[in-house]
């Protein structure tokens, strides 16, 4: 065990609290990026998790957060042009005012929610990969709806309960997990119901394509060979580039890039801040035996070395704290039914934020050895 790690194994007080900073930095972030990660993938939910392989939207279109654009409905027949196509469908939604029925302790709720229509054919491209088949079953009945556990309350409703949806009586026949919105409220429909609440004009635009085709490892392929024969009607995306657009949109259009710089900039300076304080007082307080070594002929690059090594495990620790404490968060947020999602790149992100908030106090602790001078030793 070296003389660092020793220090702070048998001096673990003294360095407690820079230890704590560092762990509360970590969990600042990793806390807000991971819920609103999960708050994204929530309320993209039914693209992200549908099986379709690519996705058809109008060509203008950036990002499916501000709206979901509609395309000509003589576009689904060009796409079946391409030879790998097998199935394309259309993902329909629209909106709606929602009124609950009173019943013994609960007042009436009035609120408008989205309506998201899926296909109840096994295995249907628009149905969610993770939709059990009791949910699928369950919204072949007429009027059925489906609603996200988060939002029972917020609806005034539970399983079984009658409602009125746009004026038409539907019955809650099956509750979603992992579809938390985070601005309006929604339900799920069969495509059937969907015409039946919400009656659209034939011949009229229809909503975004999902298409599956035969060889999904050929995804990037095909949307290229599709992009090539558009004639600028339509703009095809694979899985991956639309939910990385959305992520972006996402941030664009509300105030979660703000919060989490702002997190960050609260991070940083509450860790360099506490740890270096925390290091130069331990330091201070141990000057005594850093004294006896530079009188033993150890020299002060050799004792900067020592501080350093002794900043970078208490950048370890707090890790270590960090990750402890991240994910008794996201326990508690699961309990809640808050949605949390850690991407590899935002957890190494952090990592390496602590470890130079660890490094970076440990060097504006140094000037401290100046204090250690042998002669101190024989007063």
């Amino acid at each position: 065990m070296s003389l660092a790690l020793a220090t702070l194994v048998f001096e673990w007080r003294r360095y407690l609290a820079a230890i704590t900073a560092l762990a509360l930095s970590g969990l600042l972030v990793l806390a807000q990026v991971g819920l609103f990660s999960g708050l994204i993938d929530s309320a993209m939910a039914s693209i992200n998790r549908a099986r379709a392989d690519i996705f058809i939207l109008d060509p203008k279109t950036e990002d499916m957060i501000q709206g979901w654009s509609s395309l000509p409905r003589r576009v689904e027949p060009m796409i079946y042009m391409n030879p790998e196509v097998v199935e394309v469908a259309s993902a329909e939604r629209t909106g709606g005012p929602w009124l609950n029925r009173t019943t013994p302790g609960h007042d009436q709720t009035q609120s408008y929610v989205s309506i998201t229509a899926v296909d109840t054919g096994p295995g249907s491209v628009t149905m969610p990969g993770d939709y059990p088949d009791a949910v699928r079953i369950a919204l072949m009945e007429p009027y059925s709806v489906a609603v996200d556990a988060s939002n029972l309350k917020r609806l005034g409703v539970k399983l079984g309960d009658d409602a009125s949806l746009r004026g038409k009586l539907v019955h809650v026949r099956a509750i979603l997990h992992g579809y938390q919105s985070t601005e309006q409220a929604g339900v799920v429909v069969s495509r059937d119901t969907m015409s039946l609440i919400a009656r659209s004009p034939p011949g009229g635009p229809t909503g975004p394509l999902m298409v599956r085709i035969r060889h999904p490892d050929r995804a990037a392929a095909v949307v290229e060979q599709l992009n090539a024969a558009s004639g600028g009607a339509y703009r095809a995306w694979t899985r991956q580039d639309l939910v990385r657009t959305n992520q972006q949109g996402f941030m664009k259009v509300s105030i979660i890039g703000l919060l989490v710089s702002a997190s960050v900039v609260v991070a940083l300076l509450i860790g360099i801040g506490v740890t270096s304080q925390t290091l130069r007082g331990a330091i201070l307080s141990n000057i005594k035996e850093f004294a006896s070594l530079r009188a033993l002929g150890v020299s002060m690059g050799s004792m900067r070395l020592i501080v350093m090594e002794i900043s970078a495990w208490v950048g370890v620790a707090g890790l270590l704290a960090a990750g402890a404490l991240t994910v008794l968060t996201a326990m508690i947020a699961a309990s809640l039914g808050l949605p949390m999602i850690f991407f590899a790149k935002a957890v190494i992100w952090v990592c390496v934020m602590l470890m130079t908030i660890a490094i970076v106090s440990g060097a504006m602790s140094m000037g401290v050895l100046k204090k250690s001078q042998p002669a101190d030793l024989l007063r």
